[in-house]
C-alpha cells in the first residue's frame, strides 16, 4: 500500500508543472494579442482584444487548478484531512468569484 503513496516531493513537482506549463500558455496567449494589436488593423484588433484577456483569464485560474489538483490527490491518497482543507479552500475561491460576478 505505501508503494502507491504519492511522496510530497512528486505532489510538488507535479504542481510546477502544472504552474510552468499554464503560466507559458498564458504569456503566449497574451504575447500573441499584444502582437496583434501592435498592428494596429481594425480586422485583427477584435482578436487581439480577447486574446490578451483569455491570456488573463488563465493566469487567473493557475491557482483554482492548484487546489483543484491537490484536492483530488488527497482524495486519491485517502488524506481526507487535507482533501477537506482542499475543498473548504475551493469553496472560497467560488463564492469569492460568485460574489464578484454577482455585484456587477
Amino acid at each position: 500500500m505505501s508503494g502507491n503513496k504519492i511522496t510530497p516531493g512528486r505532489i510538488e513537482s507535479r504542481l510546477a508543472r502544472l504552474l510552468h506549463g499554464g503560466t507559458g500558455v498564458a504569456s503566449v496567449v497574451i504575447g500573441a494579442g499584444l502582437l496583434l494589436s501592435l498592428f494596429n488593423q481594425p480586422a485583427l484588433l477584435p482578436i487581439a482584444i480577447p486574446l490578451v484577456t483569455a491570456g488573463i483569464v488563465l493566469f487567473i485560474l493557475l491557482p483554482i487548478l492548484r487546489v483543484m489538483v491537490m484536492f483530488t490527490t488527497y482524495l486519491k491518497e485517502r488524506d481526507y484531512q487535507f482533501a477537506a482543507v482542499a475543498a473548504v479552500v475551493l469553496v472560497i475561491l467560488f463564492a469569492g468569484c460568485a460574489v464578484g460576478i454577482l455585484s456587477k
